[in-house]
């Protein structure tokens, strides 16, 4: 930087000379200056895209380790959704182990240290007294004392061993006498009794078995076959599959009249689970469901009836419903909308968005899923203790009880909502339940 000139001295066109060359240099300086703007600009504007984008990370993290968990505790842990204070650790029943070795140890010696201590022997469980007994004696091979003399029976010591026996066919023979008249020569003879499969071989009993294994036991039909096949008689899956499909038409007006049972309620729980089907004709399995439709747990009656379809496709629970107009406790699914714009009263269930907390809690130990669930843990036990009043009272008590706690959980989840990150684990379970709130209030 040149040093300023005495001015005094210069001469007119000096002056100008040195003015113009001051120009050029704030005109050079603005430049710096805008272009030093537009840069600070430019890395704003980078800090903040990179900003969000480690946002989006962070939320995609945040989701992902959720998932991960979420599939480690379906694959390892425990179905129950109960809150455990105390959480298990893996190492439980090694812990268990060495809790009991360490007490055998102790009480041996216990043993030693007070040797008139009487030791306690725990109590085993009686066996149930219905089962059939099968006496087996057992006695010396010989009743003579070595010293000649005859020995004499004082007493016995009874021991019980629980044995199993797997399935055993038996047979049926039904005789059915032919009755004549000698005068007129009329032949009378008994009916055949009614029979599930007309002119076939199993009974009732046989069918009952065999549905119950295949959709109670889950145990498919060629493993069927198989244990039939241990028993004596290998029963073709071909022909257990006739059997399943000619009893499930004879059980189709058990199941209408169960149906008709259900709709007649004003209340209906409803829920849909998927389940694998294999395609007739092709290898592969296509995603079916199974609906359920049960009576309350309030209603008089217990009853629930399923319904299988090859989608989940709005128009089978419309197909089931018809025209019933009542409350239907269910979830979010989009298939039950139309539903209720035809009459019928959406109540929400609130084991479904306890659950979304549920799993926070259970795989990243969600302070704000914990506080979730203690607010729902009040309401549920105040349903606890309204189970058995009658109707208006359990309203009058859920009004002055419940609705206050259903403010505040109302309250604090609009507040959390607020504060959580977009998109991530915790803020659906938040929107699950605050979309869905004036449903989830109607029990009230």
């Amino acid at each position: 930087m040149t040093s300023q000139p005495n001015l005094d001295h210069l001469t007119p066109e000096q002056l100008r000379a040195w003015a113009a060359q001051l120009m050029q240099r704030v005109e050079t300086l603005d430049h710096q200056v805008d272009t030093l703007g537009k840069t600070v600009d430019t890395m704003g504007k980078t800090v903040e895209k990179m900003g969000k984008k480690i946002h989006r990370d962070q939320t995609l993290i945040e989701k992902l380790t959720h998932e991960i968990a979420q599939l480690k505790r379906l694959k390892f842990a425990k179905r129950s959704e109960q809150m455990n204070p105390e959480q298990a650790s893996l190492l439980g029943d090694l812990i268990d182990t060495d809790i009991a070795a360490i007490e055998a140890e102790l009480q041996s010696l216990q043993a030693v240290i007070t040797p008139t201590e009487k030791k306690q022997n725990p109590k085993r469980t009686a066996l149930p007294a219905e089962f059939p007994r099968t006496l087996i004696h057992h006695e010396p091979d010989n009743t003579h004392c070595p010293c000649g003399c005859a020995l004499k029976r004082i007493g016995e010591d009874i021991s019980e061993k629980l044995d199993y026996t797997p399935g055993v066919f038996t047979v049926e023979r039904h005789v059915r006498g032919k009755w004549v008249c000698d005068d007129c020569e009329t032949l009378i003879q008994a009916p055949v009794p009614a029979q599930i499969i007309d002119k076939g071989i199993p009974t009732a009993g046989l069918l009952a078995h065999v549905m119950i294994a295949k959709f109670a036991d889950h145990l498919p039909l060629y493993r069927q076959e198989s244990i039939f096949g241990r028993a004596g008689l290998a029963i073709p899956r071909s022909t257990l599959a006739q059997w399943v499909g000619m009893t499930g038409v004879q059980l189709q007006p058990l199941v209408d009249a169960l149906r008709d049972v259900v709709l007649g309620q004003q209340v209906i729980h409803a829920d849909e689970t998927p389940v694998q089907m294999l395609m007739p004709g092709t290898k592969k399995t296509h995603r079916s469901y199974v609906w359920a439709y049960a009576t309350s747990q309030f209603s008089d009656l217990a009853a629930v009836v399923y319904y299988f379809s090859p989608s989940r496709a709005g128009e089978h629970a419309r197909n089931f419903l018809q025209g019933w107009k009542g409350k239907l406790v269910c979830d979010d699914f989009g298939g039950y909308k139309a539903s209720f714009e035809l009459g019928v009263t959406e109540i929400g269930c609130m084991a479904h968005a306890r659950r979304k907390f549920f799993e926070l809690h259970a795989t990243n130990k969600s302070t704000l899923a914990e506080q979730a669930l203690r607010y729902i843990q009040l309401l549920y036990e105040i349903e606890s203790e309204v189970r058995d009043l009658e109707p208006d009272l359990r309203r009058r008590i859920r009004q002055e009880k419940a609705a206050p706690i259903m403010d505040m959980l109302h309250a604090w989840m609009s507040a959390q909502r607020d504060l959580v990150p977009e998109g991530s684990a915790i803020s659906k379970a938040l929107d699950y339940s605050l979309k869905r709130w004036a449903a989830l209030s109607r029990y009230l």
